[in-house]
């Protein structure tokens, strides 16, 4: 097992911690971080996306004019799709545009996404970082002491006060160790872990 060192807030060590080959040291699988990005991104859809058919369009009740005798093509409704203001055929409705995708085949992309960080150097192991007020400084001094333009936070569980002091800085997520995903792994360059939440994530996909 590959060691890795452990800092503390100031960039100081203070000790290693080993990580697991099955999470952290897996083959990079391209096709299922592909497969598990586009199922999240449909996750996230509203799907609310509507327009009107011809039955939903006020107006049309009378029948424009009457069927023979005019000279002009018989009309039934000014609201057939034909006509302009009428309704709109096979146009979107409201659904779902989730799809179904095996746990395995997330935790399998999950594990890439870490193990492609870890590749790229691009981890860093904190004994903790714990925070009394929220200040946005102290979370930009921190990723200015770590030269990291930007980074995803892994804590062990939710905390506010650390979710406060990082929502103003635009390339900074902070997420809980259940919240872990391989969108937030991707979308940021850096990945900065507690010791508890490299244990927890660690527990939560050896194999």
């Amino acid at each position: 097992m590959p060691t890795i060192d452990v800092y503390n807030i100031n960039r100081e060590k203070v000790s290693e911690i080993a990580l697991d080959d099955t999470v952290f040291g897996a083959d990079v699988k391209e096709h299922l971080l592909y497969a598990v990005v586009r199922y999240q991104m449909a996750k996230k859809r509203q799907g609310t996306h509507k327009v009107k058919t011809r039955s939903e369009v006020s107006g049309g009740g009378r029948k424009p004019w009457r069927q023979k005798g005019t000279g002009r093509a018989r009309q039934g409704s000014i609201r057939s799709p034909i006509w302009r203001g009428g309704g709109v055929v096979f146009g979107p409705t409201p659904r779902d545009h989730s799809f179904k995708l095996n746990k395995k085949v997330r935790a399998a992309a999950l594990r890439s996404a870490l193990s492609r960080r870890v590749a790229e150097g691009a981890i860093v192991v904190l004994d903790k970082f714990e925070i009394d007020v929220p200040r946005t400084r102290t979370v930009a001094d921190f990723m200015k002491r770590f030269d990291l333009s930007d980074a995803l936070f892994v804590i062990p569980e939710r905390d506010e006060r650390f979710t406060k002091s990082a929502r103003n800085i635009p390339t900074v997520t902070v997420l809980p160790t259940e919240g872990l995903n391989v969108y937030d792994v991707l979308q940021r360059r850096n990945l900065v872990l507690t010791k508890g939440a490299l244990e927890a994530v660690t527990q939560r996909l050896a194999r």
